[in-house]
């Protein structure tokens, strides 16, 4: 199940940072399939606009592959075998060589979650490379080689409230203890490829089809420091399930509900939902309605 954010209470703009066992780092789940096909269809593709690095990341990208070489088959044995020098994808066939000219190409084509890599330097840490198969409204050419501050600039609060305390966390962060997060959006179709320039169109629903026309996307980022060259690796493992599914249990209903509604109007219009939001509740206090009681009639 998707780490739903929303479940833990009125909404507030924080990390929401949570301690993670490394043997739960990666995660394989019932939507791999198509999520890897569309992985390898867009690094096919669209190679340029979903893997970007600079130079000065070759250590980050060597290591990261190495630490995910290491993962895969004591974590997920019954789908990943060693063969020599080679890591076999049992499901696929594909065979990866432990030293590829290209680890985030590799990496792309190996595991649903995407990866940042993030470096040290004069201003901060900032972006250096990265494979971004299902970016959430903004594009990797963009960021790349930007600072956080700057990578974050449109997040509503983001300088006032969590500037200082991410410097502080990235600044503390220690090798093999690894961190987790969530967040949460709604999007009118069922694509995880999604350019910044979708966030600028204009949302209609009906309240009485809104289960239909929505998608609760999640991603559950991970943070971790790698212990050789000291880059903090970001994970980005994204879900995405019809609203209506969500909210077929009553008490997300109610949840989602109240979240939508305690955001500010600013966060809202980031997360492009005041178009919506009026159907949106609408759709979510009905189905967090408690069923009208059944009458037995007598015999």
């Amino acid at each position: 199940m998707p780490p739903y954010s929303f479940l833990d209470g009125p909404y507030r703009l924080a990390m929401g940072l949570h301690a993670l066992s490394p043997d739960d780092w990666l995660e394989v789940g019932p939507d791999a399939a198509w999520q890897m096909a569309e992985r390898r269809r867009l690094l096919a593709e669209r190679p340029a606009e979903v893997v970007a690095a600079l130079p000065e990341s070759m250590p980050g990208q060597r290591e990261l592959f190495a630490l995910v070489l290491a993962h895969l088959p004591e974590c997920f044995a019954d789908r990943w075998r060693r063969e020599g020098a080679e890591l076999v994808d049992r499901a696929s066939g594909e065979r990866f060589a432990s030293k590829p000219d290209e680890p985030l190409m590799a990496l792309g084509r190996m595991v649903q979650e995407d990866f940042c890599l993030m470096q040290k330097g004069p201003d901060g840490y900032r972006l250096t490379a990265a494979v971004l198969c299902f970016p959430a409204h903004w594009r990797l050419a963009d960021k790349l080689g930007r600072p956080l501050d700057v990578i974050h600039e449109p997040v509503p609060g983001f300088d006032a409230r969590l500037a200082r305390p991410v410097d502080r966390f990235f600044a503390s962060l220690q090798a093999r203890r690894p961190v987790w997060r969530a967040n949460w959006s709604l999007q009118e179709t069922p694509a995880l490829f999604r350019p910044p320039e979708l966030r600028r169109r204009p949302r209609t629903i009906e309240a009485e089809r809104a289960g239909e026309q929505l998608w609760l996307r999640v991603e559950r980022q991970t943070l971790q420091r790698l212990p050789g060259c000291g880059d903090v690796v970001f994970g980005i493992r994204t879900y995405l399930r019809p609203l209506a599914e969500v909210v077929a249990d009553a008490a997300a209903a109610r949840a989602l509900a109240a979240r939508v509604r305690e955001m500010p109007d600013d966060m809202a219009s980031y997360k492009n939902l005041v178009s919506i939001r009026a159907p949106l509740l609408d759709y979510l206090d009905r189905c967090a309605e408690p069923p009208p009681p059944q009458t037995v009639s007598a015999s």
